[in-house]
């Protein structure tokens, strides 16, 4: 089998500037000369405007993959969540330009490997422990394939349901039928080679090339998040009800020599050391994030509900947990208003409701005052899989990276794809 190519939604916007550094041609279009100077697109009701020009679809080829470049202007990444900013980034590979909705979005079509070496660097410091990253290589590339082998709608969409009493909806790749992933936090963080500054990464790449794991025949949706808090979650707390033998909960720690004076979680760590390798710069601006607490007055957290929902709860009076993981997080939350009482779920419904961005993780404690809410929480998250930062201390003592994953992906195996 031979590497796929990789279609990566990057930006959608009203209007995409870019520019080219290297030998770039249009497809389709020999004739058409770019040059260095800043390109804009701009969305029209049927398609999109370049050089006065409408189109449905641009194209732009590297003469030279290893050399030539693209960069595109105010990238947004952390989509709402509490660290969106937006960015300049710069890219190898193909842009191709395309109306979405009544925008144009700017995707980038590059071979798997070569999309790996920027996740890696993306997701994390690229100066983390080698066997760390190839770790992180091996379920990075496991995930984007079992992404590109669904080939059933219901499988890359989000599957809302909805009564007078409950409300229960979840985020699984949705239905992007323009390109396979995104590049933002909802599929896999990927900045192009704007953030790849360390041969580690690209090292992590190489000596893992072609590496899945497997459970059975089947290849592994190899899950991830920052930190579990202690406690692996099982996959159908957050998605969809089919229990996977590879994504179970289990503690964040193993009877081994090596962590013999453990007595915690892997990833309960205020190491600066270890925290700046998986953290990038503006992860590091999150640093409660293995125990936290949230407090809202009665006023904010009705605002808020009633905002974020877009439903009238009228006062808030009850945070009431229905159902909880393993791992204490939340799926069925009951929330008990002056005029509306409604369970909401699953996992990440359930921190969109309650903070203006994303809630750390759903796995809290409620502690009611007669003035306030305060939510006594602990890891940041959906907890399932791979946790980062457990598995960067993994590295750090010694670990090889198929220690690390059998530690979070147990019944499972490498596999050589290509």
């Amino acid at each position: 089998m031979n590497q796929p190519i990789v279609r990566v939604g990057i930006v959608v916007a009203q209007q995409i500037h870019f520019s080219f550094h290297g030998n770039y041609t249009v497809e389709h279009q020999p004739d058409v000369r770019l040059s260095q100077a800043v390109e804009t697109v701009t969305a029209t009701p049927v398609g999109f405007v370049w050089r006065g020009k409408t189109y449905r679809q641009l194209t732009f080829v590297p003469a030279e993959e290893e050399v030539c470049s693209f960069s595109l202007f105010d990238v947004t990444i952390g989509i709402n969540f509490h660290w969106e900013r937006k960015e300049t980034q710069t890219f190898r590979g193909t842009l191709r330009l395309l109306p979405m909705d009544g925008k144009v979005c700017a995707v980038n079509l590059l071979p798997v490997e070569q999309y790996l070496a920027s996740v890696i660097s993306s997701e994390m410091s690229s100066t983390a422990s080698l066997e760390f990253l190839k770790a992180h290589a091996v379920i990075s590339r496991s995930w984007l394939l079992a992404q590109l082998n669904h080939a059933t709608p219901t499988l890359r969409s989000a599957t809302p349901s909805s009564s007078s009493q409950l409300y229960i909806k979840w985020y699984d790749h949705d239905d992007h039928s323009l390109f396979d992933v995104c590049a933002d936090d909802h599929c896999q963080r990927y900045q192009g080679i704007t953030k790849v500054s360390n041969p580690n990464a690209y090292e992590a790449v190489c000596q893992t090339f072609g590496q899945v794991l497997t459970c059975g025949d089947e290849l592994c949706d190899a899950r991830f998040s920052k930190c579990c808090g202690g406690v692996l979650e099982e996959f159908q707390t957050c998605w969809a009800d089919t229990p996977k033998p590879y994504l179970v909960s289990k503690p964040d720690w193993l009877d081994d020599l090596r962590t013999a004076n453990v007595r915690d979680a892997f990833c309960n760590t205020t190491d600066p050391r270890i925290l700046s390798q998986v953290l990038n710069n503006f992860d590091q601006e999150t640093t409660d994030f293995y125990r936290w607490t949230v407090r809202y007055t009665v006023a904010q957290l009705s605002s808020l509900v009633a905002s974020k929902s877009g439903m009238d709860f009228g006062e808030i009076l009850d945070l009431i947990p229905v159902q909880r993981g393993p791992s204490g997080r939340i799926s069925l939350l009951k929330i008990v208003g002056t005029r509306r009482i409604l369970t909401v779920g699953k996992e990440l419904e359930i921190r969109r409701w309650l903070s203006p961005t994303h809630l750390y993780s759903s796995a809290f404690e409620v502690e009611k005052t007669p003035e306030a809410f305060i939510l006594h929480g602990k890891g940041w998250g959906h907890g399932v899989g791979f946790c980062q930062i457990g598995a960067a201390v993994m590295g750090t003592l010694g670990f090889r990276y198929d220690e690390i994953l059998t530690h979070y992906y147990p019944h499972t195996a490498l596999k050589k794809q290509w």
